[in-house]
């Protein structure tokens, strides 16, 4: 997993307008500028935002990139529930905890 430029695209996406016009004009090209697995682009593509929480992404940086995607905060909230519920426990970063169940 690449944690780090998950959170760097997502970083890149919230503060550079040149990253923000990218993704509106070749999300896929924006994809492949950064060192990412197949199952984070999925879960960026979709987007998924519960499995990128799950996957370890900062709650900071992430709900800007829900925002950017149309989810309200409720929606946001909830997305990080269930990608608990449905892929397990944060496997990295800032959330994970040791009882397993995240930090929403």
């Amino acid at each position: 997993m690449s944690l780090y430029y998950v959170q760097k695209l997502l970083y890149q996406l919230n503060r550079d307008p040149h990253a923000r016009a990218r993704f509106d004009e070749n999300f896929e090209g924006l994809l492949d500028d950064f060192d990412l697995t197949e199952e984070e682009k999925a879960a960026l593509r979709a987007p998924d935002i519960g499995l990128l929480y799950v996957m370890g992404v900062n709650g900071q940086i992430l709900m800007h990139y829900a925002a950017l995607r149309g989810f309200e905060w409720d929606r946001y909230i909830q997305a990080m529930r269930d990608g608990l519920k449905l892929h397990g426990p944060v496997r990295a970063g800032l959330y994970l905890t040791t009882d397993g169940r995240g930090a929403v």
